[in-house]
Formats: C-alpha cells, sequence, structure tokens
C-alpha cells in the first residue's frame, strides 16, 4: 500500500533535460570541450555529477563562473517556452486528492520557478523540495528521505516517479518503489529495481490504484 507519491520534475513533468544539455554543451564548446549526448547521459542522468567535472584543474571561482553563465543561457532557453509532456495534466488531476503528491528535484530554484511560472502544474502537490533542502543529491537518498519524512510517511509506502538512472538508484535506496519512464536522452539505463517501467505518464494512475 502506498501513501504518498513523489514526482522528479525534468524529464517527467515537463520536458527540459535537452534544453539543459544544450546549455551545458554550449558553455563547454565556448572552453575546446567537446560534450555529446553520451556525455550528458553518463555524467548527468546515470551519475548525477557536475559538467565541469571534465575541465582539469578549474578551481571553484572558474566552477563558478562556469556555472553562472550554463545558468543563464538555461534560464533564457526556458523563458523561450517549456513542454509540458502529453497527459501530465490529466494523470496529476485524476490523482490529486487521493494521495499526497511532491515534487522532489535538483533544479535550482530560480529554473524551476521560470519553469512552472507557464505550466499551472504546481496546485496538484503538497510541497516542492530543490537543491538546497536537502544535503546530498540523486542518487543519493537523500531528497526522497526528506521528503518522506516532511509528510510523517515511511519510505516502504511512499511511490516515486522518476526518468532517469541517478533518480530510479535515490528512490531505491530510500527504500522506495520507482516507475521509471526512462528519459530519451539516456543511453543504455539501467533500470535494476524499478516497480514498473512505462511509456507515457498516462499509465501511471492504473499503477497507483493497483498499489492503493
Amino acid at each position: 500500500m502506498i501513501r504518498a507519491i513523489f514526482w522528479d520534475n525534468d524529464g517527467v513533468l515537463v520536458d527540459t533535460e535537452a534544453l539543459f544539455f544544450a546549455a551545458n554543451r554550449e558553455v563547454l564548446a565556448e572552453q575546446g570541450i567537446a560534450f555529446d549526448q553520451a556525455d550528458f547521459a553518463e555524467l548527468s542522468l546515470r551519475q548525477g555529477k557536475s559538467i565541469f567535472d571534465l575541465i582539469e584543474g578549474l578551481d571553484e571561482l572558474g566552477r563558478e563562473a562556469l556555472r553562472s553563465r550554463r545558468n543563464r543561457h538555461y534560464a533564457a532557453a526556458l523563458r523561450a517556452g517549456v513542454r509540458v509532456y502529453d497527459g501530465v495534466d490529466d494523470c496529476l488531476a485524476a490523482l490529486h486528492g487521493k494521495l499526497p503528491m511532491a515534487v522532489v528535484t535538483s533544479a535550482f530554484p530560480e529554473h524551476f520557478e521560470i519553469i512552472h511560472g507557464q505550466t499551472g502544474l504546481l496546485q496538484y502537490f503538497e510541497f516542492v523540495l530543490m537543491g538546497g533542502d536537502y544535503e546530498r543529491h540523486k542518487p543519493h537518498p537523500d531528497p526522497y528521505l526528506a521528503a518522506a519524512k516532511r509528510l510523517g510517511v515511511a519510505p516502504a509506502d511512499c511511490l516515486v516517479v522518476e526518468d532517469s538512472e541517478r533518480g530510479l538508484r535515490s528512490a531505491v535506496s530510500a527504500g522506495m518503489r520507482c516507475i521509471m519512464i526512462p528519459n530519451p536522452l539516456a543511453v543504455d539505463v539501467d533500470l535494476a529495481g524499478a516497480h514498473a517501467v512505462v511509456r507515457s505518464v498516462s499509465e501511471v494512475p492504473e499503477i497507483v490504484a493497483g498499489l492503493m
């Protein structure tokens, strides 16, 4: 039986991972470093590491300068328009009021606010946890454990919806069941431990009904 649902944001609710990849690639290209989809899939979607680890000898000041530049590129892309995945609004509306739901993301607050200033999706959630609301990011269990603690729900009674391998590992290591909607940018995703693997968020309500 489940008592709460936690949702990843980027790649699950909104189609933003390609925009983030492009912003990272642009900043690295300025440094003369090639960065392709396979690199992004490995570093970001699987390991949850910073792309700036690719730059040898980069000190913290230089890292912060590049991170700020990347974030500006990404924010500009988000302001140009964000697409909500097909079926998300209907899915969340169907589940709303049946179980408490929250968004658990590694997104920066600035980017999250730009995204959801356009979507109207936040009405469905009890709260949002972002980077800074927990100690260690995905693939560590901290984000989802923090969400369960906030609701006062046992981790075993929580369901997570994720798109990335690092998100799956975070959920499973927190002791939660996880529905995976594999991100199209990911490569050779290890789905071991997933409760279910689906093509679309539209399949989630039926799975939830079977767990209540």
